[in-house]
């Protein structure tokens, strides 16, 4: 029973980021830009090592200050890739953020293990408080997307949107990374994103059916992964990445498996 109750808290954390990530991951998936979320998660990821550097109490401050910051740099993506590719783009913007941060942490005393902490996370030690508070930051932030969800839809399926709406768009998006990165690190919170929203779109490109399947599957091995992270004294994010990322190319084999098994009966027919 003690260790039901010491899991439950990881677990509701683990639904609260399925549940926004996966709805943002269909997005991200749309609009090509896949790793979007990962240079994001680094850009905020420096506010955290400045935080780390001067002392932990600004973390919030100055996460929010860059998580605008690379709202804003993100929101002229679309200018940006009339010159260069956009994935070539983001990735410059992640290695930047990567070395920034590294650069910053080489003067805390605790460097090394502080980095790990914005990559990974530290999910399983999340408490009643962060919970609370992440719930009503990811409530407001659907809200916000449920009230003007045509718009967005519109901005990512049909490329119909201007700056403003672009810059609504990526500023909510990095609100939501500011509470993610620092409970979970980026790691999980890329996988989150990402892997749920492709397996769906594996079988079908509904968007709500994309969203259910992303966040069953989110849910079942986030069960799995914190079981096992505790169970074997195993770091909480890697074990539910490398879950996820496993299920991931076992259903890219059935997809595989299933489209040449009816190529050949047509093949056969004909």
């Amino acid at each position: 029973m003690d260790a039901l109750n010491f899991l439950l808290y990881p677990f509701l954390a683990c639904l609260l980021l399925i549940g926004i990530h996966a709805y943002f991951g269909i997005h991200i998936l749309q609009r090509g830009i896949i790793f979007v979320d990962l240079a994001l998660a680094q850009f905020i990821g420096i506010g955290l090592a400045l935080s780390f550097l001067l002392g932990g109490e600004q973390h919030l401050v100055l996460s929010l200050v860059f998580a605008m910051l690379g709202a804003l740099i993100l929101a002229f993506s679309k200018r940006a890739a009339k010159y260069v590719n956009i994935e070539a783009f983001i990735g410059v913007l992640y290695i930047f953020s990567v070395s920034a941060a590294i650069l910053i942490l080489d003067r805390s005393p605790h460097g090394l293990e502080e980095f790990k902490s914005i990559i990974n996370g530290n999910i399983i030690w999340v408490t009643p408080g962060e919970l609370l508070s992440t719930f009503i930051v990811y409530g407001l932030v659907g809200l916000l997307h449920f009230i003007f969800w045509k718009r967005f839809y519109a901005l990512s399926y049909e490329g119909k949107g201007g700056f403003w709406l672009e810059f609504l768009f990526f500023a909510s998006f990095a609100v939501v990374l500011v509470k993610s990165v620092k409970m979970a690190g980026v790691l999980q919170v890329f996988s989150f994103l990402v892997i749920p929203a492709m397996i769906g779109r594996l079988f079908t490109r509904e968007p709500l059916k994309v969203l259910l399947v992303g966040w069953t599957l989110g849910v079942v091995v986030s069960i799995g992964g914190i079981f096992l992270s505790y169970k074997f004294d195993l770091p909480t994010a890697p074990v539910i990445v490398l879950s996820l990322s496993v299920i991931f190319f076992g259903f890219l084999a059935v997809r595989a498996w299933i489209r040449w098994k009816r190529e050949s009966l047509e093949k056969a027919a004909s």
